[in-house]
């Protein structure tokens, strides 16, 4: 299993955990992931309101790059938007003559062209249809049993294109988490959107949209994202979200979780970034699910001895 990594923006900045993670957990499942070459932003977010044909450019360049330089082998874009910009490249403008010609002039410009030969995958399509959770399964040495995971999806990885689940009702982690040996959390929020950039244009209708998913997630031990966006808002307005009526709740990405199933520790999975995951939190979690002893110190050894 070899795939081209896009890691985007985010994954370099505000959400490293979720990049070393992900690279982390796909080589222990037997994946090679070669990153891109001179990849560039693929604008999401901010390319669009700018320049349509920008916004499709963007994405394209790194798809190039993989088709001329990477024998055109899957992409993989762990980031939801990172993974929609790409993706629509190829059901937008591929199939349109007029488009297509626009976009490998601008891209001329940098010695490429693009012909529309390269699959776009997302981490959870790449995990439940190359992995498979069966092989997670085999590989788990740690168990998550006696812990409840909401699975969140969020909007973008789903829609508008319903590639490898029902964006009404996406299930596509439950697999994972059932073959790490937690339980899946039942709730109705997991396709919910968490408010996204209205974080920052108006928080007042962000908040509440995260408020109403965490109050849904109560009784969960954690909830587990693929989307960095999600995982912000959700985290960082945590307290402001509890304040409009959610609850505490820990958030971490899919790949986190599934390393210390996989029995990579806590600090190689970046936990300390979480904001949500106290030192009291991961410690009651420990106890329950993430059975890493503590090394004993001088002090206890001596007591025990004594």
């Amino acid at each position: 299993m070899k795939y081209a990594y896009y890691p985007g923006c985010s994954l370099t900045e505000s959400a490293r955990e979720f990049d070393i993670s992900t690279r982390a957990v796909m080589e222990r499942l037997g994946a090679e992931l070669t990153e891109i070459p001179d990849w560039t932003c693929c604008g999401a977010s901010a390319a669009e309101p700018v320049s349509e044909l920008m916004n499709y450019v963007l994405p394209a360049r790194n798809l190039a790059i993989v088709e001329q330089e990477m024998d055109g082998i899957d992409v993989l874009a762990p980031c939801a938007a990172c993974y929609l910009n790409l993706y629509k490249v190829n059901r937008e403008v591929v199939g349109d003559r007029h488009l297509h010609a626009r976009l490998n002039e601008v891209l001329a410009a940098s010695g490429l062209t693009y012909g529309g030969n390269v699959r776009v995958r997302h981490l959870i399509d790449v995990l439940k249809n190359d992995v498979g959770a069966k092989i997670v399964e085999q590989k788990v040495t740690d168990s998550l049993k006696g812990m409840k995971i909401a699975p969140y999806y969020g909007c973008q990885i789903l829609r508008p294109y319903p590639v490898f689940d029902d964006p009404g009702k996406p299930v596509s982690m439950e697999p994972f988490i059932t073959a790490m040996g937690g339980e899946v959390f039942r709730w109705s929020m997991s396709n919910r959107c968490c408010g996204a950039s209205l974080m920052v244009a108006h928080p007042e209708v962000a908040v509440k949209s995260v408020a109403a998913i965490l109050a849904d997630a109560e009784g969960a031990d954690a909830i587990v994202t693929v989307c960095p966006l999600c995982q912000m808002n959700l985290e960082a307005y945590q307290d402001k979200a509890v304040k409009a009526g959610g609850k505490a709740v820990p958030v971490l990405y899919l790949t986190q979780l599934m390393g210390l199933a996989l029995g990579l520790d806590q600090k190689a999975m970046q936990l300390d970034k979480n904001l949500t995951l106290t030192p009291s939190v991961r410690q009651d979690i420990k106890t329950r699910a993430w059975a890493v002893p503590e090394p004993e110190t001088d002090a206890e050894t001596a007591g025990m001895n004594g």
